[in-house]
């Protein structure tokens, strides 16, 4: 026997709340709900979060820092990667990178320089660390940073 083949009998399992089906079935009349009030109404009852009117946690605890509205995250990848991913080519647009999946797609490109450029390659992105359009320049090719 393993882990998948248990199973509880018929008799062990739990039976459902048959609600509002007479005196007899335990849960008729106010169907278990107790007599009036918010959660008795239908579609009545209160949110997970509510604290019976005591202040919230999320009111209560501070509040730090703040967030950019203008930041621009980039998504990075290695010159060694991308010379690997594009083995003998010799020019790398950003539509290349983009349609090859290295990065998602319409976000800003950065290329960082882990890895060896073997060969003269031109390669356009939206930003070059130093080190990275150092490497590619050293191998005889050019690193094109695009506009915006």
């Amino acid at each position: 026997m393993r882990l998948h083949e248990l199973y509880p009998f018929p008799e062990e399992r739990k039976n459902r709340k048959r609600i509002g089906r007479g005196p007899a079935s335990g849960q008729g009349g106010t169907s278990g709900k107790g007599h009036k009030g918010q959660n008795a109404r239908s579609g009545g009852g209160v949110p997970a979060w509510f604290e019976g009117g005591q202040m919230p946690l999320a009111r209560r605890l501070p509040k730090r820092g703040f967030k950019n509205p203008f930041r621009v995250t980039y998504e990075t990848i290695n010159v060694g990667t991308l010379v690997a991913a594009f083995e003998g080519k010799t020019e790398i647009t950003v539509d290349d990178i983009y349609q090859r999946g290295l990065v998602s797609k319409n976000a800003p490109v950065k290329i960082l320089g882990d890895g060896d450029v073997g060969a003269a390659v031109t390669v356009e992105a939206h930003r070059f660390s130093k080190s990275a359009a150092d490497k590619i320049a050293a191998a005889g090719g050019t690193a094109k940073p695009l506009e915006g």
